[in-house]
């Protein structure tokens, strides 16, 4: 038999053990998030981008992929192609769309008019598969009329694979393309535009709420759309007028639907300070000079899963943004360069297989790219932290993906500066010794 003093040796290695598995699995989680995050913000009278972070590279829609359903159904209204009292037919197709849906039967009709509120409100994947059909014969034929339109609008790293967003590893955006989506939808139909403010709809009994909690929340907000899968996180496309201002921003890859409304917030009190009032102004048409048509990499693209669609639904992966409270530091676009911090003692980061050596580490993130990590070793750098004067910058080199770390602390002086940091928004831990 054990003793006591062997029996609690094993339980502290076990104990130490979990919590290395523990690390790694969060290791993972901040790679997935950060792989997920993007966001925009724009002035909406003049296309000028006013702050962003990676705005260009790809991201999977889910279901801000129904703007673009819902503009191509605005160009037949408009056309006179059908009107709003047309009514469209229900698939077998459609009607085994996964949700979130309003669980149509097959040979059922709905109103054109109806199918507009169910997509702004209550999302229904159902309606959008529906409302492809009856355009252009199947959702399939529907889908390149949707990636042909997003190019004639100026977005050009944008392709679409089916109506709803539901996940599909060939369908992506970015978040400049839909800012540019939520410019035009605007711009080009102002007429049907006010739909989008739709807080609630009534439907055979039922009352459907729109996703979008900023919906009369937040002053001067009129639209326009939320999205969600596992592979996308949390998004949201939101426009504000407010005092002769005009904004369209875009967020992507929020942690859960509430830490996404709060930072769209913030990225919307930012901007309407930077923005001046305006009147009899009309609308840009892309957000800012779009980039060209050859794709950018998805950074840690997350595995495509099976999702229900529903824009509140926690996923099985929860990834944390950031930090421990969901918010992310606000970072000027790549057109505005951060101003420099005097004594910062910068150094430029290495590549390395084997990080820390005999010091322990602080490990600021994990990302897909060995640029990425460098990028942001040298943002968390800028910071001036004196704790960070003087220090190795790694970006540690794993079997997916890089590491960011800084390098030469002790125990103690490891975790003050990553106190420090995280008192500047940036999340980290310690890393111990690994020689």
């Amino acid at each position: 038999m054990l003793n006591r003093s062997s029996r609690h040796q094993k339980m502290s290695h076990v104990f130490t053990l979990a919590l290395a598995v523990i690390l790694v699995a969060v290791s993972i989680n901040l790679a997935e998030a950060r792989g997920k995050f993007a966001y925009i913000s724009v002035d909406a009278s003049t296309g000028k981008v006013l702050y962003s972070e990676n705005a260009d590279s790809r991201r999977y829609p889910a279901s801000l992929t129904k703007i673009m359903t819902l503009y191509i159904l605005f160009e037949e209204l408009k056309a006179g192609r059908v009107k709003k009292s047309t009514k469209f037919k229900v698939s077998r197709h459609a009607a085994a769309r996964p949700p979130s849906k309003l669980y149509f039967k097959p040979g059922q009709k709905i109103r054109v008019d109806h199918a507009i509120l169910a997509l702004v409100t209550k999302s229904a994947n159902d309606v959008a598969a529906t409302v492809a059909e009856n355009i252009s014969g199947s959702e399939k034929a529907f889908a390149k009329r949707m990636t042909r339109t997003a190019r004639r609008l100026g977005m050009s790293r944008t392709v679409f694979k089916n109506a709803s967003g539901l996940p599909n590893k060939g369908q992506y955006t970015t978040a400049r393309d839909m800012a540019t989506l939520g410019l035009r939808v605007q711009k080009d139909f102002p007429r049907y535009y006010g739909y989008f403010k739709t807080r609630s709809f009534k439907y055979k009994g039922r009352s459907y709420r729109n996703h979008n909690r900023l919906l009369g929340k937040y002053r001067g907000v009129d639209g326009i759309k939320t999205g969600f899968i596992r592979a996308s996180g949390f998004n949201l496309t939101a426009s504000v007028r407010r005092n002769g201002k005009h904004i369209v921003a875009v967020v992507m890859g929020g942690r859960t639907g509430r830490s996404r409304n709060n930072y769209m917030v913030k990225v919307l009190n930012r901007a309407l300070k930077k923005v001046p009032r305006r009147k009899g102004v009309g609308l840009a048409s892309t957000a800012g000079n779009p980039p060209s048509a050859k794709p950018t990499k998805f950074s840690a693209p997350p595995k495509m899963g099976k999702s229900n669609g529903k824009e509140n639904v926690t996923s099985t992966n929860t990834p944390i943004i950031t930090n421990s409270t969901g918010s992310i530091p606000l970072q000027k676009s790549s057109k505005t360069p951060l101003p420099k911090v005097a004594n910062a003692g910068e150094t430029r980061a290495k590549t390395v297989t084997i990080g820390g050596g005999s010091t322990w580490n602080i490990q600021i993130g994990a990302y897909a790219t060995e640029a990425d990590a460098h990028a942001r070793l040298r943002k968390a750098q800028k910071t001036g932290l004196k704790s960070l004067k003087g220090k190795q910058l790694l970006a540690v080199k794993y079997t997916k993906g890089y590491r960011a770390r800084f390098a030469g602390f002790n125990k103690n002086s490891a975790r003050k500066a990553c106190d420090a940091l995280k008192r500047k928004a940036i999340d980290c831990f310690p890393v111990a010794p690994q020689s």
